[in-house]
C-alpha cells in the first residue's frame, strides 16, 4: 500500500505544478489582450484589424501624444498588432492563448521568479514558442542612455556590431546561431557587441534610423552603418573590416621602411612592426591599430615576400612566431620587441600602451600637454616635466640631440622630458621666459598645480647648447629638486597650448568618411536615411536655379515685342509708325541698356526713384534716336555698372513741354538758355540734352550737347555752343555726345552743379500750348 502511495503522491506533485504552470498563463494572458488592447472581437477580419492599428498607432504616438502612458500603450498596440496582423500568430494565439511571457521573468514577482529559478521546463513539450531571450544576450543590452553615454564614445577606440531584434521577431530566431558565432570570434578582438530591443527602446531605434527586424548595425567613430548582406560569419568578419578607417596600417617592405621608421620627427609618434606571414593584415592587427591611431604609427611586413628578405635579416626575425617591433627615436634599434605564437589582444594592447610616447615628444597641443605633464594630484605622485624651449633652424639640432641622450640616460618615473618649438609655442614661452626672445635654447623644469593652468616652475641657468657643462648642471638640478621641492620657487598661469596638428588632414578623412556614407546609403538604397540629404541637396539647387532665373527675368526689364532683323546697313531714317518701342537694346551684346520714359515708366523711375539712385535720361527725337542712341550707350557703358546708376531716354517729339516745364521751374538751370526761353522766337530744341534726375531729392544736373573740338570742358557747355548747330548737324545727333564721359565722371565726383526743383513735372502728349500739372 505504502509503494502504491508513492507514485501517486509524486502525480499529484506533477499536477500541482501543471495547474499551477496553467494558472500563471491564463493571469498572464489577462493581463495583455491583444483583442482588448485594439478594441476587437475574435470575429473581426484583418482588413479590420489593419484598419485600427492605423488609427491607434497614429492616436497613441509618443511624439504626438503628451500621456504619461503614451509610450507604453504604443508598444503594447504594436505587440498586438504583430500578433493580430500575421494570420498564423493569430491562429496560434487564439488556439494557444499568450505566445510569449514576459521578458526574462523581470516583470513576475514573489512566487512565480522563484520558482522559474528552480525548475526548468522545455516550452515545445507544451507546443509553445520559446519566451524571450538568452540570459547571455541580457549583458549586452543597449538602452538610449548606455549608448550615448558609452558606446558612442567607445566607437572612437574599437567597432561596435549591434544586433536589432524584438519580442515577436521569428526571423531573429534564424540568424541567432551565426549570431552567437560571430560573436565568439570577433569580441576577444576587441569588437564591441551590442543588442537593442526595438520594442522597448523605440527612441534608441529612431536615433539608429532602424524601423525593422532583424538589423544588423556597425558603429566607428560615432558613425552607425547597416549591414545589408546575407549573415553569414565570414560576411560579419568582412563587415566590420568594411567599418575601420582605410590606411591605418601600413605595408611595409625594404624600399619603404626607411623612410617609414624615420617619419618620427613629423608625426612625433613612435612606430610598430609586425612580422607575420600571413600576405593579408589581420584583423587583429587592424583593432589594435585602431585603438592607438592617435598615438602610434603601425606597418605591417610579409615575411613570405622576398621584398621583406633585407628587413628580416637586418632584425634578426624569427619566421616561427609573429613578431613586433617598436621603434622610437632610434630607427637603428627597436625600443621593445615581443614574439608569441597565437598572440592576444590583451598582450598587444598592454605592449603598445607601455610605448605610445617618444623618449622625448614634442608638446603639439594641450591634450598631450595633459597627459605628459598632468596636473599634481597627490603628493606621493608628482610629476616634473623638463622642458626643452627650442627652434626647428638647423643650429638647434646638435642640442636637441644632446638633450634626447640626457633624457634616454635618465628616466625616471617622475621625470617627463618634452620640448617646444618657440616660434609653434609663443604664448607657452612667453609665460616661462617673461617675454623674452633667447638666442639659444633653453630649459625649464615645471610642476603643474591646478587645471586652470598655474604651475610652478624653475629655469636652468646658463641654458643649453648640449655641452658636459650643460649636462652637469641640469642633472645637479634635478637631484636638488628631488631632495627639495620647494625648489621650484617661481610661479605661473600657463596658457592653452596651440593646435599645431593640421586641421586639413583631419577634414579630408571625415569628408572621406562622410562620401562613403553617402555612396553606401545609395547602393543600398536607404532612402530613410538618405531623406535628410536629399532634402537639404535639392533645397540648394532649387534656391541656387531660383535666383538665376529670378535674376535672369529681372535683366530682361520690360516686356519688349519681337523687331524684325535689321538689314546690314540700315538707313537712317524715321522709324516705322507702326512700331512703339518702350526701351532701346544697343546692338553689342556689351551695350547698357536704355528705357524709355513713358507714361508707365515715369513714375518708378523718376518719381519714385529709391533714395541714392540716380537716372541719366538723354533727350532725342524720332529723327535722331538711332545715331543718340549708339553714341549714348558707348559713351555711358563703363559707368553701368554702379548700381545706383539708371539709364533712360525721352522723346522730345512725343513731350515737348516736360524739358520747357522743367526750365522754367527752376530759374538757375534756364538762365542763359535761349531754348527754354519763353520769349525767343527761336524753337526750342533740346536733342542731345542729358540730365542726371535724382527723384528722392528732387534735384538735377544737366548736360549740354557740344561738337568735338569744342574749346569748352565737359561740364555744362555754354549756350554758344547750341546755338551754332545747323539743321544738317541737329537730325545726325551723334557728334553732340562727344564729352558726355567727362561729364558723366564729374557726376560720379560730385562736382557738377545742382538744380533744386519744388516738384517734377508731369508727363503728357499734349500740345505745346498745354500746361502740365507738377508732380511732387
Amino acid at each position: 500500500m505504502g509503494g502504491l502511495c508513492r507514485p501517486l503522491q509524486a502525480s499529484m506533485v506533477w499536477l500541482a505544478v501543471l495547474l499551477l504552470l496553467l494558472g500563471e498563463t491564463v493571469n498572464t494572458a489577462q493581463e495583455f489582450d491583444p483583442y482588448r488592447v485594439l478594441g476587437l472581437t475574435k470575429t473581426a477580419g484583418q482588413a479590420e484589424v489593419k484598419k485600427v492599428y492605423k488609427r491607434l498607432v497614429r492616436e497613441w504616438h509618443p511624439d504626438k501624444n503628451n500621456d504619461p502612458g503614451a509610450e507604453d500603450m504604443f508598444i503594447k498596440i504594436t505587440k498586438s498588432y504583430e500578433i493580430l496582423g500575421n494570420v498564423e500568430r493569430r491562429a496560434n494565439y487564439d488556439r494557444y492563448g499568450q505566445m510569449e511571457e514576459n521578458k526574462q521573468g523581470q516583470h513576475q514577482q514573489g512566487f512565480n521568479r522563484h520558482f522559474h529559478n528552480s525548475f526548468y521546463f522545455d516550452e515545445s513539450f507544451f507546443n509553445f514558442p520559446r519566451s524571450g531571450r538568452d540570459f547571455s544576450d541580457s549583458k549586452y543590452l543597449l538602452d538610449h542612455a548606455g549608448f550615448n553615454s558609452k558606446v558612442l564614445p567607445d566607437s572612437f577606440k574599437r567597432p561596435y556590431l549591434i544586433k536589432i531584434t524584438s519580442e515577436w521577431c521569428f526571423a531573429c530566431v534564424h540568424i541567432e546561431p551565426v549570431w552567437r558565432e560571430a560573436v565568439q570570434e570577433l569580441e576577444p578582438l576587441g569588437v564591441g557587441i551590442g543588442i537593442v530591443d526595438i520594442g522597448y527602446e523605440r527612441r534608441l531605434a529612431n536615433q539608429l534610423g532602424v524601423h525593422r527586424t532583424p538589423s544588423i548595425l556597425g558603429v566607428v567613430n560615432g558613425r552607425v552603418t547597416v549591414f545589408h548582406y546575407s549573415v553569414v560569419r565570414e560576411h560579419l568578419r568582412q563587415f566590420v573590416e568594411d567599418l575601420l578607417p582605410q590606411r591605418l596600417v601600413e605595408k611595409v617592405t625594404d624600399k619603404n621602411y626607411v623612410s617609414f621608421l624615420g617619419s618620427w620627427h613629423v608625426e612625433n609618434n613612435p612606430s610598430v612592426l609586425l612580422f607575420d606571414q600571413v600576405p593579408a593584415v589581420p584583423l587583429l592587427y587592424k583593432l589594435t591599430a585602431f585603438a592607438f591611431k592617435d598615438y602610434v604609427r603601425f606597418g605591417y611586413v610579409d615575411q613570405g615576400l622576398t621584398e621583406t628578405s633585407r628587413l628580416l635579416h637586418q632584425f634578426n626575425i624569427n619566421s616561427y612566431a609573429p613578431t613586433m617591433l617598436l621603434f622610437k627615436e632610434n630607427t637603428e634599434q627597436p625600443a621593445d620587441i615581443i614574439q608569441a605564437k597565437g598572440m592576444k589582444r590583451q598582450i598587444m594592447e598592454e605592449f603598445v600602451s607601455n610605448n605610445k610616447y617618444l623618449c622625448v615628444p614634442r608638446l603639439v597641443n594641450q591634450h598631450l600637454f595633459d597627459e605628459l605633464c598632468p596636473i599634481k594630484q597627490f603628493h606621493r605622485r608628482r610629476k616634473y616635466c623638463v622642458l626643452l624651449i627650442t627652434g626647428e633652424e638647423p643650429g638647434f639640432v646638435p642640442g636637441n640631440q644632446a638633450f634626447l641622450t640626457f633624457a634616454s640616460s635618465n628616466t625616471k618615473d617622475v621625470l617627463r622630458f618634452t620640448y617646444v618649438y618657440q616660434r609653434q609655442q609663443q604664448p607657452l614661452c612667453q609665460a616661462l621666459l617673461h617675454n623674452q626672445a633667447p638666442l639659444f635654447a633653453q630649459v625649464v623644469i615645471l610642476e603643474r598645480r591646478s587645471p586652470g593652468g598655474k604651475a610652478v616652475y624653475r629655469s636652468v641657468i646658463g641654458g643649453w647648447n648640449g655641452s658636459d657643462d650643460d649636462k652637469t648642471r641640469l642633472h645637479e638640478q634635478l637631484e636638488l629638486l628631488q631632495r627639495d621641492p620647494s625648489y621650484l620657487s617661481y610661479d605661473a598661469t600657463l596658457p592653452e597650448l596651440n593646435n599645431e596638428l593640421s586641421p586639413v588632414s583631419l577634414w579630408i578623412n571625415a569628408a572621406y568618411d562622410y562620401f562613403l556614407q553617402i555612396y553606401d546609403d545609395l547602393l543600398f538604397s536607404n532612402w530613410r536615411e538618405m531623406m535628410p540629404i536629399l532634402s537639404l541637396i535639392f533645397s540648394a539647387l532649387f534656391i541656387l536655379f531660383g535666383t538665376v532665373i529670378i535674376q535672369a527675368f529681372s535683366d530682361s526689364g520690360e516686356e519688349k515685342p519681337p523687331q524684325k532683323p535689321k538689314p546690314k546697313n540700315p538707313p537712317k531714317t524715321e522709324d516705322s509708325p507702326g512700331r512703339a518701342n518702350t526701351s532701346s537694346r544697343p546692338p553689342k551684346k556689351d551695350f547698357v541698356e536704355v528705357t524709355e520714359l513713358t507714361n508707365i515708366t515715369y513714375i518708378s523711375n523718376l518719381v519714385k526713384l529709391r533714395p541714392g539712385h540716380i537716372n541719366v535720361v538723354l533727350v532725342l527725337t524720332d529723327a535722331s534716336k538711332n545715331a543718340l542712341l549708339r553714341k549714348y550707350a558707348k559713351e555711358v557703358f563703363s559707368f553701368s555698372g554702379t548700381q545706383t546708376l539708371h539709364f533712360s531716354f525721352l522723346n522730345a517729339d512725343k513731350h515737348s513741354q516736360w524739358m520747357p516745364s522743367l526750365l522754367e521751374s527752376c530759374p538757375t538751370a534756364a538762365r542763359g538758355d535761349e531754348y527754354s526761353s519763353p520769349f525767343s522766337g527761336r524753337p526750342r530744341d533740346f536733342t542731345g540734352h542729358v540730365l542726371a534726375l535724382n527723384g528722392h531729392k528732387k534735384y538735377f544736373c544737366l548736360f549740354r550737347p557740344v561738337f568735338t573740338g569744342d574749346t569748352d570742358t565737359g561740364g555744362e557747355s555754354s549756350s554758344s555752343s547750341s546755338s551754332s548747330f545747323d539743321e544738317g548737324s541737329r537730325r545726325k545727333g551723334g557728334g553732340r555726345l562727344d564729352r558726355l564721359g567727362l561729364w558723366m565722371e564729374r557726376l560720379m565726383e560730385g562736382t557738377l552743379p545742382r538744380h533744386s526743383v519744388p516738384g517734377w513735372p508731369g508727363l503728357d502728349t499734349t500740345s505745346p500750348s498745354s500746361s502740365p500739372a507738377p508732380q511732387n
